[in-house]
């Protein structure tokens, strides 16, 4: 299960996410940031609530990267240890810009 809250300030947008980004919950994400991208030039990921975090919802961030690359910015922030370690593994967090 996975829980998406989405604020907006003006052209930027930033998406919290609570529970697991999987392949049940993956397409959920992605058509809420289809909805949202075509104006954002900053995007945020909050992931203070992200528990688990699998391939489908890796591809669906890389998705947003690449069109973020395009119009603006894209950044993760509050990444648990878990998550983190996905990451690390996997290298996308050499694409990513993560803060805190």
């Amino acid at each position: 299960m996975l829980t998406i809250n989405k604020t907006a300030e003006g052209e930027k947008v930033t998406f919290s996410l609570e529970g697991n980004l999987d392949i049940d919950t993956a397409p959920q994400l992605e058509a809420e940031l289809k909805r949202a991208l075509d104006r954002t030039t900053e995007l945020v990921f909050d992931f203070r609530g992200l528990k688990y975090i699998s391939s489908a919802g890796l591809r669906v961030l890389l998705l947003a990267q690449k069109q973020m690359n395009r119009q603006g910015r894209m950044r993760l922030v509050h990444v648990g240890e878990t998550v983190m370690e996905t990451l690390e593994i996997t290298g996308f967090a050499d694409i990513f810009y993560i803060a805190d």
